[in-house]
């Protein structure tokens, strides 16, 4: 409930984040998209929300949050993504190899990494550019990647697109509609609703699946 009222007020708090540390709030933002990217354990951190309402609070007028810019935001908090990405990518790529060497396990098989590589050969770069915008996903998408030993520099060129797109589209957001009264009263479900919208294409490919499964 209190992670709930703090994201229904993430306004005020950037707000007052941006007043009071002035540039360092873009550290610190810098930090929170870096994290919520790039380490698996860091996947509750809020990424669609925090861009969202910076986007909102950019808009406003300078005297109220102090050193906000659409511009420095969007170049700033797509690098945190994609550096994030990077990170997660050879963390995944460096430990796969050192967990998945038990032939008799189920869950450490050599095999899954075999299968890992090929799915990601086959359709790694829609996946890191569609998981950027599923909450959760997004943080264990070039983990897996990384395990499954995909191409670098595809890799690379993929996530640097999914950053961009990601990090651009929730700020342009927040700042045309993030300041329109009805969704500045209503910011709590607003997010709940950028979070659900999101999530809709994993949902869609789950039924599919069960469907093609059953069928």
């Amino acid at each position: 409930m209190e992670i709930l009222q703090y994201l229904g007020h993430l306004d005020d708090h950037l707000m007052v984040l941006s007043q009071q540390y002035g540039y360092v709030a873009y550290v610190i933002l810098f930090l929170i998209i870096f994290s919520e990217t790039g380490l698996v354990v860091a996947p509750f951190l809020p990424g669609d929300s925090l861009l969202f309402v910076a986007g909102a609070v950019a808009a406003l007028d300078v005297s109220q949050h102090a050193v906000f810019n659409l511009p420095m935001l969007m170049v700033t908090l797509s690098a945190a993504a994609f550096l994030g990405n990077q990170l997660n990518f050879q963390i995944g790529r460096w430990l796969g190899p050192k967990v998945f060497h038990w032939e008799r396990s189920r869950l450490f098989n050599p095999r899954h990494l075999t299968e890992a590589h090929a799915f990601y050969e086959r359709h790694g770069g829609k996946t890191i550019v569609i998981s950027r915008f599923l909450p959760i996903i997004r943080t264990y998408a070039p983990f897996v990647a990384g395990v499954g030993d995909m191409s670098h520099s595809r890799f690379m060129a993929f996530n640097a697109l999914g950053a961009v797109l990601w990090v651009s589209s929730l700020l342009l957001a927040g700042y045309f509609f993030g300041n329109v009264p009805y969704i500045k009263g209503n910011l709590g479900a607003m997010i709940g609703a950028i979070v659900g919208v999101t999530l809709l294409p994993l949902v869609w490919a789950g039924l599919r699946a069960r469907f093609r499964k059953k069928s």
